[in-house]
């Protein structure tokens, strides 16, 4: 698979998202910036980022992820702070 790819499969489960995918083959880091995390533990965002790809992942399509989630405001303030 490539960048673009994974982008579309995670875009699809995040309207209005701001996903970012870097890697090839099959490992991937992503990164979504969305509302759909607001509230949410880091084990429960991982997973809805994972429930996107989940297909790919059962069929060794992708083999390793790094996901990276923020909600909007959490994502303005580490840039803020150089973290992003």
């Amino acid at each position: 698979m490539n960048p673009e790819e994974v982008k579309a499969l995670v875009e699809a489960g995040f309207e209005g998202a701001d996903v970012a995918v870097e890697g090839g083959g099959d490992r991937f880091q992503i990164r979504v910036v969305s509302e759909a995390f607001a509230g949410l533990m880091p084990v429960k965002k991982q997973q809805l980022v994972y429930a996107t790809i989940n297909e790919q992942i059962q069929s060794n399509t992708i083999h390793a992820v790094q996901i990276i989630t923020f909600t909007p405001a959490e994502w303005e303030k580490a840039q803020k702070m150089g973290l992003a």
